[in-house]
């Protein structure tokens, strides 16, 4: 068997937990996408196949922020509960896409969670 590359693995990981996830329209899927400089944050109701909710560090609140990418990947998490509460939405699901639950998808996580979003 040929091994895989790191996107490869990804993209398996991702479709074996994409299985199991279904976003709905009272619990939508917070799914994120991280690169290596920034990361970015979607509520996904799959339902009706529309995004929701957006936020990623490339936003312009983001334009003049010094920081890690552990610092921007908080603040992200913040900005997607924060907006997601402004559109009536308080639980959802969370799709890691592929990467593990650990640094940068962890810190926004966590941040989406203290900032008042149900998952």
């Amino acid at each position: 068997m040929a091994t895989l590359s790191r996107e490869e693995r990804r993209q398996r990981i991702k479709y074996r937990i994409r299985k199991k996830l279904k976003g709905t329209t009272e619990r939508p899927r917070l799914c994120i996408f991280r690169s290596n400089k920034e990361i970015y944050a979607q509520i996904i109701d799959d339902v009706s196949k529309r995004t929701l909710v957006a936020a990623s560090s490339m936003d312009k609140s983001f334009k003049n922020f010094k920081g890690t990418k552990i610092e921007k990947s908080i603040a992200v998490g913040k900005l997607i509960a924060e907006r997601a509460q402004q559109k009536g939405i308080q639980s959802v699901v969370f799709d890691r896409n592929g990467f593990l639950y650990h640094g940068r998808v962890k810190a926004l996580a966590d941040a989406a969670r203290e900032a008042g979003l149900n998952f």
